[in-house]
């Protein structure tokens, strides 16, 4: 089956009987910077998890990365006033827990019926809904060759039979109109409140320095760099501070000696 591959903000969004949480891939709450989305979740019964992506489109209907990332790194109050500007919509992948249980281990089928079911006993006007997917291979075809001028960043082919999984784990391949790759983070240049740059590790092993980072992107990266001591090097004798832990972010790399990198999120 393949869905749509929005260009956004991932959250997960708990419904509890206390109310509405929703927290970023890292596991960081993010509830605050998407309070509206929260809102329109009390809607769903409690028990209910959602997988999706928070997307926010422009006056000409484009969908914005750029924006979605310069909500996720408001303030709850710069949050509010740009979201009565330009409200955002919680794009729902997967359906991950029910009121009756954990879906996660069942058939992507089984999970996106689910799912479906879900979205058609929230209100009318709800800004949560679920990803347009088919199992039709001219229809996503389509998708890919003409959405991609509405900021529609690509397809992304899953597995009916598969369970859910965090990561792509073989079950599931992401098709993007730009080749990017997921790259671990070995550092930074700047200080770790305000990173210039990402050394990051690429596939073949090179560590290379990236372009300069967003000042959005910078602000959302910065919470999770734990800088060591003393200084290491890329292997074109760039500088940069170390870190430890693991930090995943998708960049968009050439595949020459001297290739551009460009960090455009964090995964």
């Amino acid at each position: 089956m393949a869905k749509l591959e929005k260009d956004g903000h991932r959250v997960i969004m708990w419904r509890t009987s206390d109310g509405v949480r929703l927290q970023a891939r890292s596991g960081r709450d993010v509830t605050a910077a998407w309070g509206h989305l929260a809102l329109a979740g009390h809607h769903l019964p409690a028990g209910t998890v959602l997988d999706g992506e928070a997307v926010i489109t422009t006056q000409d209907g484009q969908i914005s990365f750029e924006a979605a990332q310069a909500r996720a790194a408001s303030s709850p109050t710069r949050a509010r006033r740009l979201a009565a500007l330009r409200p955002a919509h919680d794009i729902a992948f997967d359906a991950l827990q029910l009121p009756s249980g954990d879906t996660g281990p069942r058939p992507y089928t089984e999970r996106r019926a689910a799912l479906l079911n879900l979205m058609a006993e929230l209100p009318a006007n709800t800004p949560i809904q679920a990803v347009s997917a088919t199992t039709d291979r001219d229809t996503a075809l389509t998708w890919y060759t003409t959405l991609h001028d509405q900021g529609v960043e690509g397809i992304v082919a899953k597995r009916t039979t598969s369970p859910y999984r965090a990561s792509r784990a073989g079950a599931w391949l992401k098709i993007c109109h730009a080749d990017t790759i997921d790259a671990t983070v070995a550092g930074f240049t700047g200080t770790a409140r305000q990173p210039r740059a990402l050394a990051v590790r690429l596939p073949d092993g090179r560590v290379a320095l990236s372009q300069r980072l967003t000042t959005a992107l910078a602000s959302r990266i910065a919470p999770h760099l734990v800088p060591q001591s003393g200084r290491a090097y890329t292997q074109g004798g760039d500088a940069y501070t170390p870190v430890s832990g693991e930090i995943i972010v998708e960049a968009v790399a050439g595949t020459t000696r001297h290739a551009v990198v460009t960090v455009v999120r964090l995964r």
